[in-house]
């Protein structure tokens, strides 16, 4: 049995044009992050914000990434804490797959110390050339652990449970995640849509790297939706009130 379950792993405050071109003021955004329990391996999806920010955030993620950026994470809220929390060993996570490489989707990677990285090839190198004021840290995602670049689609373990879905337009990269349980097939956007408005408006965030690409993602989530699919957006707060939390399952 396949088996789902949710962290949330601290919060930002940040810009609400970041979330939705053309508003004004700022939004609270939860970090999340997945545990998928499969027979043959455990998988986390999105590990979250780098534990050496609970205390110093700018001395990790540099100063123009903690002007954007207001942190709210604590002692006990990164990966691993959550994991123990449920009686998981994070060392027992087999796999860790990043939507992208952002400081706040990779940085609980190294918690997690026998996972290969799953991410897609060109993500690697928009992270290798991008720079913090792109969003990437590179002590968060060049942690020495294996990785697995992927080209596209990929069966993860070749069933069809948890299926890697190139979302490419928030970085050139980003990825999502199809995952089915005997309840119900999820899809973990991770940023390529923050917020259920923005998928109902079809409204692109205020950044975006290929916003074409953003909209064919958009799209996609529509189509699967239609078809039954529970879209888990990234970072709506109001949404994720709604979300069972670990040890709670949710498929």
């Amino acid at each position: 049995m396949i088996k789902l379950y949710a962290f949330t792993c601290g919060h930002l405050t940040i810009p609400t044009a970041f979330l939705l071109a053309g508003r004004e003021g700022a939004t609270r955004v939860p970090i999340t992050s997945y545990l998928i329990d499969h027979p043959r391996g455990r998988v986390v999806f999105d590990s979250g914000l780098h534990i050496d920010t609970q205390h110093n955030p700018a001395a990790h993620v540099g100063e123009v990434l903690s002007a954007f950026h207001q942190f709210d994470y604590g002692t006990g809220e990164d990966i691993g804490a959550r994991l123990t929390s449920i009686d998981v060993d994070p060392a027992s996570v087999t796999h860790v797959v990043n939507s992208h490489l952002h400081f706040d989707h990779c940085g609980g990677n190294a918690l997690l110390p026998n996972a290969t990285v799953v991410v897609q090839r060109p993500e690697l190198d928009a992270a290798k050339d991008g720079g913090d004021v792109k969003g990437y840290v590179t002590a968060d995602f060049d942690t020495g652990q294996p990785r697995q670049l992927i080209d596209g689609r990929h069966d993860l373990f070749g069933d069809g449970s948890v299926v890697l879905i190139p979302t490419y337009g928030h970085t050139p990269g980003h990825q999502s995640l199809r995952v089915r349980t005997d309840k119900r097939e999820f899809i973990l956007c991770g940023d390529a849509c923050y917020l259920k408005e923005a998928l109902d408006t079809m409204t692109l965030p205020g950044i975006v790297a290929d916003p074409d690409g953003a909209i064919a993602a958009f799209q996609l989530f529509r189509d699967l939706q239609g078809k039954g699919a529970t879209i888990m957006y990234g970072h709506d707060l109001e949404f994720w009130k709604t979300i069972p939390q670990a040890p709670t399952r949710l498929g």
